[in-house]
């Protein structure tokens, strides 16, 4: 039986010095920060079928290794010589060299660059690279049912129906896929930023949703996070489309309520 395997590689690129995987915090990332250095972190995902005797699909550190001499090199070597480089033009090398240099199957690989942003790629399609962002709003909501009594909404939302509201620091993740086989405009996290700020996060930020916005108002949809995350999607998706001229679309959206609740649209 198959499984997926996720092995996130930290590293550190330090000014006018040769990456290395010496050190001693593999957590922190390898080598030791010196100076104004860059930190990335690199997700692989690998499939297979585990080795019976040990129960290992891949022993970690040759996923280390494998990074760390396919990746590793490259990312540094445009550092230096391509600095202004759309990462996400990088995806498909980078991912097919550590796939001709891992044991087994390389599903994905995944680029953080700053802790809320990061580029994908999935082996299934290296014409496309997924986009990840993520933007914060702050809000208040009522969650309450015209259609339902007082004491129906009371016994279904609880505290969340106070007739006052309450408020949340809201979270927001789209997730745009990005074609590179497409002769469209280039899309960048600039215009993913732009356009979420215009379309999402102002017309949210700092307001009481039932009171303000025509989305959840009194003839729009209760203010769960699940129609909240379907309102994001709709609103950003057409402009997504629009600017890129079909480049890029919206593949889904998250929307987080607290640390502890999400909701992704849609689902697939």
């Amino acid at each position: 039986m198959k499984v997926r395997l996720t092995r996130t590689v930290r590293c550190t690129f330090n000014p006018g010095q040769p990456p290395t995987d010496t050190g001693v915090n593999g957590y922190a990332g390898k080598p030791a920060m010196a100076g104004l250095g860059r930190h990335y972190v690199f997700d692989v995902v690998c499939v297979g079928e585990p080795e019976p005797d040990t129960g290992y699909l891949i022993n970690i550190k040759d996923v280390d290794r494998a990074t760390r001499s396919s990746v590793v090199p490259r990312v540094a070597r445009a550092i230096e010589e391509e600095p202004t480089t759309d990462p996400a033009s990088m995806m498909p090398e980078l991912a097919k060299s550590l796939d001709e240099t891992l044991p087994c199957a390389l599903e994905s690989l995944r680029w953080w660059l700053t802790p809320t942003f990061c580029v994908e790629i999935h082996m299934s399609d290296t014409n496309a690279v997924l986009m990840r962002q993520r933007f914060d709003f702050a809000a208040a909501h009522r969650l309450h049912v015209p259609s339902l009594s007082d004491e129906e909404n009371r016994a279904t939302f609880g505290k969340c129906n106070n007739p006052s509201g309450h408020g949340h620091n809201y979270q927001v993740e789209p997730v745009v896929a990005v074609r590179l086989d497409h002769e469209g405009p280039p899309f960048s996290l600039a215009h993913l930023e732009e356009l979420t700020d215009q379309h999402v996060i102002e017309r949210f930020d700092h307001t009481h949703l039932n009171e303000d916005t025509e989305e959840f108002g009194p003839a729009g949809d209760n203010p769960s996070v699940e129609h909240i995350a379907g309102v994001c999607y709709r609103l950003l998706a057409p402009e997504i489309e629009s600017a890129s001229g079909g480049r890029a679309t919206l593949k889904s959206i998250t929307v987080w309520e607290t640390d502890r609740t999400s909701c992704t649209y849609p689902a697939s």
